[in-house]
């Protein structure tokens, strides 16, 4: 048991708790806990971030550079090689998307053969 975790004990009084006639229920224990020792923190990563189950949730990050408006008359007509420019300009940044909802922006860059975004916003504090 870590210095965090609370002691109880179990204490068992002679008499039924009321309402609770039927011979055949299963007895009733109080528990009494104790209080939590004041005990500095281990050394290392604080515990709740450690154990937070929510460190280890996957989630789809989306990255948006842009937008188009097409007509479906536009959209069908598009030939292989055709351009279709989007509202953003080269170096302003781009979206970070967590179920629609924008979370950072940042800059497109590249990383060996691979498309990569380096962050420069954080608007909203990602930490839980």
């Amino acid at each position: 048991m870590n210095a965090h975790a609370s002691r109880f004990t179990a204490a068992t009084s002679g008499a039924p708790p009321s309402g609770a006639e039927d011979p055949g229920a299963p007895a009733m224990q109080m528990l009494q806990l104790g209080g939590l020792q004041d005990a500095p923190p281990p050394s290392g990563a604080p515990l709740m971030e450690s154990i937070n189950p929510l460190h280890q949730i996957k989630a789809r990050l989306q990255v948006c550079v842009g937008e188009a408006t097409l007509t479906i008359g536009e959209l069908l007509d598009a030939k292989e090689h055709q351009v279709i420019v989007l509202d953003r300009l080269v170096d302003q940044a781009v979206d970070f998307l967590l179920e629609g909802k924008v979370i950072a922006r940042g800059h497109l860059v590249a990383v060996d053969d691979h498309f990569a975004v380096r962050i420069s916003e954080l608007p909203v504090t990602l930490r839980v």
